[in-house]
């Protein structure tokens, strides 16, 4: 359901340059790994330049999607919880937690603590939406895990975002 924002990301990339800004070994001004967040304006030339809105942005970039019975979890995390978990581990790791005892509260405290251990080193915020009261069911077919690789030359298609 989501995109990050990172300052590797070329349509960010562009948006930052356009407001002033500059991207400095993979970060935001050289100082942030982050291109959008709710906080972090008291990093000099962040919020504004020249009078015009600044590199860091608040706006969000939002999809409207319908949900299914099937859709079962929603994960809302701060970027150090991301810096350690892809988007598909975190749903698979808080999936299985939710069928062991199905309670949001303790998954989300799991999630943070798997993210210490992952050596997660920025502010680590979770918050889980639940659309079903019971536990997801099993998974029918459980996938293989296969380990995968890419060339450079789609690495390059998929970091345009």
């Amino acid at each position: 359901m989501s995109k990050d924002h990172r300052p590797l990301c070329i349509k960010e990339r562009k948006r930052i340059e356009s407001l002033g800004g500059y991207i400095d070994d993979g970060y935001l001004n050289g100082q942030l790994g982050v291109t959008r967040a709710l906080g972090n304006w008291h990093l000099q030339g962040m919020k504004e330049i020249n009078g015009k809105g600044g590199p860091l942005s608040a706006e969000p970039e939002l999809k409207l999607i319908t949900l299914t019975k099937e859709d079962e979890f929603l994960i809302i995390g701060s970027d150090g919880i991301w810096d350690v978990f892809r988007s598909q581990n975190a749903v698979d790791f808080a999936r299985r937690r939710l069928q062991e005892h199905n309670d949001v509260k303790q998954c989300c405290k799991e999630v943070i603590g798997e993210a210490i251990k992952r050596g997660a080193t920025d502010n680590l915020t979770v918050v889980m939406i639940c659309f079903h009261s019971e536990p997801p069911a099993p998974m029918a077919v459980e996938r293989p895990r296969v380990r995968r690789s890419i060339s450079a030359e789609g690495f390059k298609i998929l970091s345009a975002c």
